[in-house]
């Protein structure tokens, strides 16, 4: 399944109706912004959480220089239990306006707690993209993907027939400028004494007019055990309704205080929900590693630095 090597996508007919509808308006913005990916809202279908990623300029391989648009499909981990898989067939696609139709490739992919997202499938050259008035009007282009069918494996095995759904429309604005930029560093001089908490936060911190906190579990989340989960999140439901359809580029940084090698880990493009973050951030192995420089003594620095670059709405 998929096809990645054409030089275009395929037909997909008349009679595909995406799940998810993903207008990206003023396409060369997020171009400009260098973001490695965008990600849509999550939508729900067949009992699961999904999202769409739009990466929008790859590399079909290694020593090809010809830049790709690639899609793939990303399953919320929140609704897995561990050891449970769900297999899924669905179609990534572009909209046709010149033939007024969804143009695309239909996948597989097993979703795992510790593989929620699929291998990426490129729909189009980017050059052509841009050039095409078949696919960028307006600079504006427009995505969709649609979920066949699903199966679970728990230790039972269940088929799901996907039923038909009405489109859910997700519009992403990307702006040119004006970006509102933030950074706080967290300074933990008690790291080793947090062993038995399961949560710890930050002292609140305010960037771009609202109130954030950082969040840590030191053991992990509590489906994940052995690494350190890390968010952002604000203080309260008026911040959180507030950042609403906001469109963020964010990135966690644990400091290395030996060698200046931080480990570091960002986000691309993603539209705000209740907050961001890894529940697999970093393994307690590696963090506590004595030359790794992360954790000196007690003490441990975090840090991120956030661009709000856009807005997003549905409908």
């Amino acid at each position: 399944m998929g096809n990645s090597g054409s030089a275009s996508p395929a037909r997909l007919g008349k009679d595909h109706v995406p799940h998810l509808e993903w207008k990206i308006h003023v396409f060369s913005a997020l171009l400009e912004t260098g973001a490695k990916s965008a990600k849509s809202s999550y939508f729900q279908c067949s009992g699961y959480k999904w999202l769409l990623q739009v990466t929008p300029s790859m590399k079909k391989k290694a020593g090809v220089e010809t830049p790709y648009v690639g899609l793939c499909l990303k399953l919320c981990w929140t609704c897995l239990d561990p050891g449970h898989t769900v297999n899924a067939v669905f179609e990534l696609s572009v909209y046709n306006h010149s033939k007024k139709m969804y143009c695309g490739y239909k996948a597989s992919h097993n979703f795992a707690m510790d593989n929620t997202l699929s291998k990426e499938e490129c729909l189009i050259p980017l050059q052509k993209l841009l050039k095409s008035s078949a696919f960028l009007v307006d600079d504006s282009c427009v995505f969709g993907v649609k979920i066949l069918k699903t199966r679970v494996t728990s230790p039972q095995k269940k088929d799901v027939v996907v039923k038909e759904k009405a489109t859910t429309v997700q519009n992403l604005f990307v702006q040119k400028k004006e970006f509102i930029k933030g950074t706080y560093t967290w300074t933990m001089d008690n790291y080793l004494e947090l062993g038995s908490k399961n949560f710890v936060r930050s002292p609140t911190f305010e960037v771009g007019g609202h109130k954030w906190y950082l969040g840590i579990c030191p053991r992990g989340d509590r489906h994940i055990i052995d690494c350190i989960s890390l968010s952002l999140l604000p203080v309260d439901s008026k911040e959180l309704s507030a950042m609403l359809g906001k469109v963020v580029k964010l990135t966690l940084s644990i400091m290395n205080q030996k060698r200046g090698k931080h480990f570091t880990i960002t986000t691309g493009l993603v539209i705000h929900g209740s907050g961001w973050g890894w529940p697999w951030f970093l393994s307690l192995r590696k963090f506590k590693e004595p030359s790794g420089g992360y954790l000196v003594g007690s003490s441990c620095f975090v840090k991120v630095d956030f661009t709000i670059v856009g807005s997003s709405n549905d409908g």
